[in-house]
């Protein structure tokens, strides 16, 4: 590429080849202060002056460059999928991608991986499984120089055969819950659970449809599944330490639900565990829970809401990040727990 240098006081009439950045922390702003295409005027002079510039450029590419826009405008739809949109136009070379829908955000990281391998690519996202709410901004794409190569294109675009990032939409419908202990049962403590349940399907715009209330006692339990198994979803809250008495898992297996898992690596919630029975998903909430202000619970529910199947074989990735920090102020899930 040929470049040809310009002292900025005989700019005057040419465009400009490039976003020029202009940022200032006391005002807030980083972004373009010039877009690219932007004819230098006279008035223009004294603010490049100010933003740090003595010349501009005059760019002539070969043929086989890529400006920096092109390639992010032809690269984007092959990274955008299901209920991802993106920028119409690049801003300072990059291009945004943000989900349409309140939904489960999955990634192909194996492709994600590949394309950042690529020299001069860059493509950051936020983690995999995030609950994602409508203009969420999950990923941005730009190539580092100002040109690059069309094979390098090429490349990437081979990589990218199917769309890299979906958000899947929740899909469950009804709700039900049971909640077990004898201390609930026979009124001699009042019910936390219920409550506890509500707040963390509010954030998703879900309520529970029925609920029950039984001892901890395996009949029962069966029972309360059965009747409430109706539902896509079910919780049983409680039961399940390793108290004797707590018989809530026992009980499950009894009433024929097929488990999983039966505990996980994240604390607090070890013992969360979930299940089938028929078409319902089982999901077995520990009393720790209650406590936490996150826990196991809040890491599974996207993914279940979203009935995006958990396998035994993946919890020991929610090993690593899998240990809260307890913070003082609660940030999740703008935190490393569980990612």
């Amino acid at each position: 590429m040929k470049k040809i240098k310009v002292p900025i006081e005989k700019s005057v009439g040419l465009a400009l080849a490039h976003d020029i950045t202009y940022i200032n922390k006391d005002e807030g702003f980083k972004g373009a202060r010039f877009k690219k295409g932007h004819i230098v005027g006279k008035n223009d002079i004294e603010i490049l002056k100010s933003i740090g510039k003595k010349y501009i450029y005059q760019l002539i590419p070969e043929k086989d460059d890529v400006h920096e826009d092109d390639f992010a405008i032809e690269i984007a739809p092959f990274i955008a999928g299901k209920n991802v949109f993106y920028d119409k136009a690049p801003s300072e070379g990059k291009i945004n991608f943000y989900s349409s829908i309140n939904g489960l955000l999955k990634i192909d990281k194996d492709k994600l991986f590949k394309i950042n391998s690529l020299s001069d690519l860059s493509l950051p996202c936020i983690h995999n499984n995030f609950a994602c709410t409508p203009n969420k901004t999950i990923a941005a794409f730009r190539i580092i120089p100002l040109y690059a190569k069309k094979n390098l294109l090429d490349k990437a675009k081979k990589i990218l055969s199917k769309p890299l990032f979906n958000v899947i939409p929740y899909t469950v419908k009804k709700i039900n819950v049971i909640i077990t202990g004898n201390e609930i049962y026979y009124g001699l403590r009042k019910d936390k659970f219920k409550s506890h349940i509500e707040s963390k399907l509010k954030k998703f715009n879900y309520s529970i449809c029925d609920y029950k209330i039984v001892p901890d006692d395996i009949n029962s339990i069966v029972k309360a599944t059965h009747d409430l198994s109706d539902a896509d979803l079910l919780f049983v809250c409680g039961g399940s330490s390793v108290d004797p008495d707590d018989v809530t898992k026992k009980a499950l297996s009894r009433a024929k639900v097929k488990f999983i898992f039966k505990s996980n690596p994240i604390q607090p919630a070890n013992n969360l565990s979930i299940g089938y029975f028929n078409n319902t998903i089982v999901c077995v909430v520990p009393a720790g829970s209650l406590y936490y202000k996150a826990s196991a619970l809040d890491i599974f529910l996207p993914r279940l809401l979203a009935k995006d199947r958990i396998d035994k074989k993946e919890l020991k990735f929610y090993s690593e990040g899998g240990l809260c920090h307890f913070c003082d102020y609660c940030t999740y899930p703008i935190c490393p727990f569980g990612k």
